[in-house]
């Protein structure tokens, strides 16, 4: 009896007995019985979804982007062969690999496709039947995954690998995406804890959290294939689009004054008054730590502890080697203001061309030197005379925005004195409004009426 069948019968007898106990897994006796063997296992009844995963940017870490300029909307773009100051390097010249011996003698295996949902000999982009069985389903599906059994080794052939927690334990505890499934990889995203996108998905920090949400009430999936918003940084998707007006309509205030803000005022700008993560990176300069390894260095801060800049942002994005934002305009009748982190790397240009250099981690990891790191991923992406370019290269900062779109708070929410008051978070001037205009809306008479009574209804 094959998988399917065996499964189709231990299904027919628990509705037979009566159905699975409340949030029991409907296969539990079969995987019980036969252990659990990657995603055949769950083929036999969820047939044709690890196919389906090869076809995601979660697993492809690219796309087709239409919204981001310089691009050619034709061709898949992301992480795969992306580079940027956050991550000065990609999948294709940073794959999972074992780095040179350090002045310890210590060697690592490291790579910036660690986060991806293969075992490595399957990976970025790969397709057909071994891939398909190389799909780590539980990392995503089971809230009693052992982390410690995702990290890469080499095989008796030397071939570096990344593992997968694939025990019965943790087959039995499948389900919807947990908090934890998903932080795994996107808090620790961009080199470390909460420095890329600088924010805590808890009940401390934002309110979705604190009613007992998770990731994927917002960013569920269909076919997996994840919605996601219209981060300026963040460019590959999977065609699907998610908002807050999804759930709370255009009208989500009680308030009419709050409402008509909501045609020119993002949600984001008033309920993510903070951010936090790495605010600046050097990638010419590399920091030594106690382990004798290297790191680029970088400044970072905490959940809630940086203050966000405002833009207008259209949702299509500015691409430039020194700068990557927000398109936008107050005039063009279809941006709103948005808050943004704002992050600055450096990182290597090429003196001819102006254009950002890729950077091979595994050699300055080793021993400090970014200019052999320049001359190894020069190497790799075929590019002429990499020592030279590497020799050649100019040291130089690219300014990112970065989307504020988590540490939603209700209770500390902007109100109308923090935008209008004099000293307020909003810079009216650089957003387009004229010296006339500045002076209405920071007048007091825009907004003392409404906050007196508000503050009647408080006390």
């Amino acid at each position: 009896m094959n998988n399917l069948a065996r499964l189709g019968a231990a299904l027919a007898a628990l509705i037979w007995a009566g159905g699975a106990r409340a949030g029991e897994h409907p296969g539990r006796a079969q995987i019980e019985k036969d252990g659990y063997r990657g995603p055949s296992t769950c083929e036999a009844c969820h047939p044709g979804k690890a196919k389906e995963i090869l076809g995601t940017v979660h697993w492809k870490h690219a796309s087709k982007v239409d919204n981001v300029e310089h691009l050619d909307p034709k061709v898949e773009h992301g992480m795969k062969d992306r580079i940027y100051t956050m991550c000065n390097g990609n999948d294709v010249v940073n794959d999972l690999k074992e780095i040179p011996k350090n002045a310890a003698g210590k060697t690592k295996l490291t790579g910036c496709n660690t986060c991806h949902p293969g075992n490595h000999l399957e990976g970025v982009g790969s397709t057909g039947p071994a891939a398909e069985a190389a799909v780590d389903c539980l990392i995503c599906h089971s809230s009693a995954y052992d982390l410690r059994q995702r990290k890469p080794y080499k095989d008796p052939q030397g071939r570096v690998l990344m593992g997968q927690d694939r025990s019965t334990q943790a087959a039995l505890a499948v389900g919807k995406p947990t908090v934890k499934n998903c932080m795994f990889c996107h808090e620790s995203a961009g080199g470390g804890v909460l420095v890329k996108r600088g924010f805590a998905f808890n009940k401390e920090n934002d309110v979705h959290a604190a009613r007992g949400m998770v990731c994927v009430d917002c960013h569920g999936s269909k076919d997996h294939r994840i919605p996601t918003g219209f981060d300026p940084n963040n460019w590959a998707n999977d065609g699907v689009r998610v908002a807050c007006t999804d759930c709370h309509g255009e009208k989500p205030h009680k308030s009419a004054d709050y409402n008509r803000h909501v045609a020119r005022i993002a949600c984001q700008t008033c309920h993510i008054p903070r951010t936090g993560g790495a605010v600046a990176k050097d990638f010419t300069e590399w920091t030594r730590g106690s382990d004798q390894f290297y790191e680029p260095t970088t400044l970072k801060r905490e959940a809630n502890e940086t203050t966000p800049v405002y833009a207008w942002y259209d949702k299509t994005v500015r691409n430039e080697p020194r700068f990557i934002g927000p398109h936008g305009s107050r005039k063009d009748g279809k941006s709103k203001i948005y808050p943004f982190k704002i992050y600055m790397g450096k990182a290597y240009y090429d003196r001819g061309t102006g254009q950002l250099l890729s950077m091979d981690f595994a050699p300055p990891m080793a021993t400090g030197d970014t200019r052999a790191g320049v001359a190894s991923a020069a190497r790799t992406l075929g590019m002429k005379e990499p020592e030279r370019v590497a020799k050649e290269a100019v040291p130089g900062w690219q300014t990112v925005y970065f989307g504020s779109n988590h540490l939603v708070t209700r209770g500390k929410a902007l109100n109308c004195s923090n935008c209008h008051g004099p000293n307020g978070v909003l810079d009216f001037r650089s957003l387009g409004y004229s010296d006339a205009e500045v002076t209405k809306l920071t007048n007091p008479d825009f907004w003392f009426e409404q906050l007196i009574e508000a503050q009647k209804s408080e006390w």
